[in-house]
């Protein structure tokens, strides 16, 4: 299969996009009707695709993104995306912004009408690096 990494990334950019505007519409056509969102937190929060969708229309709204580290591997009909995010939030009155790591699993639609995103996984960055330099000691690869 052709590597389709930079046809994910260009369907990622049209999601942040949506979200950013709101286009409940354009967001519908860009998740599968099981979509997924994971918060990573203590106590991890879960919205499925209907309660994200009311939930971008008012107290959970992305007002700037920018995109870091992308790596993107193919499963199939399946593509795990990954990056690294710089994202300004808010979700009600509460502010959240920083780097945040964002997995997203897309799905080849049944239908023949292109890539949805089935799962996103959000997450804020570690800011200490001591843990990140502990895991790349133990890759054979280095």
């Amino acid at each position: 299969m052709a590597d389709i990494s930079a046809e994910i990334e260009t369907l990622e950019h049209r999601f942040m996009r949506a979200w950013m505007k709101r286009e409940k519409s354009e967001l519908k056509k860009l998740l599968t009707r099981d979509f997924l969102l994971v918060m990573a937190s203590p106590r991890p929060e879960l919205l499925d695709r209907p309660s994200f969708l009311e939930a971008c229309q008012g107290d959970f709204h992305c007002s700037a993104y920018r995109m870091r580290e992308v790596f993107s591997r193919q499963h199939g009909k399946s593509v795990w995306f990954t990056a690294g995010f710089d994202l300004e939030m808010k979700l009600g009155r509460l502010d959240w912004k920083g780097e945040f790591w964002i997995s997203d699993l897309w799905r080849k639609n049944a239908f023949g009408r292109g890539w949805k995103l089935a799962e996103r996984s959000l997450a804020r960055m570690e800011p200490d690096e001591v843990l990140a330099h502990a895991m790349h000691r133990l890759q054979l690869w280095n």
